[in-house]
């Protein structure tokens, strides 16, 4: 008689009973199981609204339960969405959605397929089809915009607030731009933003309490303190006293016309809106999240730490800070310039700025 054997399934406790053989059923399960893990993790429900239709879309796309999709499933969705113009970020989007998800029934309902399904989870996102962030070829590679083009918006900006139809959206726009400029924020952590978020005492220029930022690696939110550089604090100063009371009273900061908070599609299509009023030549044009890339660059270029302004953005890495730097092309000639205009008047003890 042969001798049995037990057998370690990994990423899994034992099955319980009674456990459903339907794949759909459980599959759903499996679904609910793991937004119940973003609540436990603090997501926001903004967050955990907009992932969830993300994830539903993915799973109908790929047309099986997840512990079936090959890499060759991940191809044809993935390929679908480009032929139908969709953006490198969306794509991006329903990769990592569904990678975390396959990752979760990993880490909690291995044992559970294996025993009703008779299949061992292996991730179908390889190195052929895994998404990327910000590569040597990447779209956000693409140079920020500089400060004086930065400063022209708001410039247009400001002048808009005196003639535009309704003054409250018009100055709402004015502030959370700059915000997201000076601050380095992240739309949806600008759309997060609370009233009570915002200390105007505390530190030498204020700061605001982004209780909601990314977290890398799926470890949930970040919170940290951002400090309200470059005249941001009275920006919002002004915003608290004369343009949030002409919105309904909520705990939101940027709210939009109904005291809801704004989506970050929101906020990218009334910055595009934006610029097609300002009437510049398309190439002149930025995206919210080129703004904190320009608020990473400019700081960089100031001489500000590179570890600060990580600190700053939120960044689990000072590599992640270094993709976001992408200095002007005289960059190198004007760090020179400083370095030798200082060793000068060392020398001669004149101030090198006179």
């Amino acid at each position: 008689m042969a001798e049995a054997r037990l057998q370690v399934i990994a990423g899994g406790a034992v099955p319980q009973e009674p456990l459903t053989t339907d794949p759909w059923q459980f599959q759903t399960a499996c679904v609910d199981a793991f937004v119940a893990s973003w609540r436990a993790r603090g997501f926001s429900p903004v967050t955990i609204d907009n992932d969830i239709g993300l994830l539903e879309r993915t799973l109908a796309a790929l047309g099986r339960p997840a512990w079936e999709v090959t890499p060759e499933d991940i191809d044809r969705v993935v390929g679908d969405l480009a032929v139908k113009g969709r953006a490198t970020s969306t794509r991006r989007e329903y990769v990592q959605i569904f990678k975390g998800f396959h990752r979760f029934l990993q880490a909690r309902k291995a044992a559970d397929i294996e025993a009703a399904f008779g299949v061992r989870l292996v991730c179908p996102v390889d190195e052929f089809n895994a998404s990327r962030h910000v590569g040597d070829d990447s779209s956000a590679l693409v140079p920020p915009p500089t400060p004086e083009r930065v400063a022209e918006f708001f410039d247009f900006m400001k002048q808009r607030i005196a003639t535009a139809r309704k003054y409250g959206p018009a100055a709402r726009d004015y502030a959370l731009f700059r915000t997201l400029y000076h601050a380095g924020l992240r739309s949806e952590e600008a759309s997060l933003l609370e009233k009570p978020d915002v200390h105007l005492t505390r530190g030498p220029f204020g700061k605001l309490h982004v209780r909601f930022g990314k977290g890398a690696h799926t470890s949930g939110p970040r919170p940290r303190w951002v400090p309200m550089l470059d005249g941001l604090d009275l920006v919002l100063r002004w915003f608290l006293d004369d343009v949030r009371p002409k919105f309904p009273d909520s705990p939101v900061l940027f709210a939009a016309e109904s005291g809801g908070s704004l989506h970050r599609g929101t906020i990218r299509n009334r910055l595009r809106y934006l610029m097609e009023l300002e009437g510049r030549p398309t190439a002149d044009r930025f995206s919210p999240h080129a703004l904190r890339r320009a608020c990473a660059t400019h700081n960089y270029e100031r001489g500000v730490d590179l570890v600060a302004i990580q600190q700053m953005l939120g960044h689990w890495t000072v590599s992640s800070t270094m993709r976001y730097v992408r200095p002007s092309a005289t960059f190198i000639e004007d760090a020179y310039q400083r370095a030798v205009a200082g060793t000068l008047a060392e020398l001669t003890g004149k101030d090198a700025t006179a």
